[in-house]
């Protein structure tokens, strides 16, 4: 008598930010911080929000954060040397800070970017310059 072969185990697409290491979260972090300085400083607002959260999408006024973005002197001169402060974890999400520098300003910003697994991937759900 043969078995029919057990059927593949449905993978689940929720996983947990804070189930990786602080290493995997930098490689996983890192990139997609330099990749909002770059597209912020190219004035790319569509590739500066392809990694948005859907919640973080839809609750944006597109239409105003767009004239923000376009009109912001910070945001078209952040440095892209950045220094890395660390991971502040809580419930599903981690906050990632970096101090961040202007290219026509003197001193320094409080960069953050807050990452969470959404539909299985990672996701952006919070970003700013402060």
């Amino acid at each position: 008598m043969t078995e029919a072969p057990e059927a593949p185990k449905e993978e689940k697409d929720f996983k947990n930010i804070l189930d990786h290491t602080d290493e995997e979260l930098a490689e996983i972090a890192h990139p997609m911080w330099e990749d909002l300085i770059k597209y912020s400083n190219k004035g790319q607002y569509g590739k500066f929000i392809k990694k948005f959260s859907y919640n973080l999408l839809f609750g944006l006024n597109e239409v105003e954060l767009g004239k923000q973005f376009a009109k912001s002197e910070l945001s078209r001169n952040l440095d892209p040397n950045y220094d890395f402060l660390g991971f502040i974890r809580r419930g599903e999400h981690v906050t990632c800070l970096y101090r961040v520098r202007h290219t026509k300003k003197e001193g320094e910003y409080l960069g953050r970017m807050v990452l969470g697994y959404e539909e299985g991937e990672v996701r952006i759900f919070g970003a700013s310059i402060f």
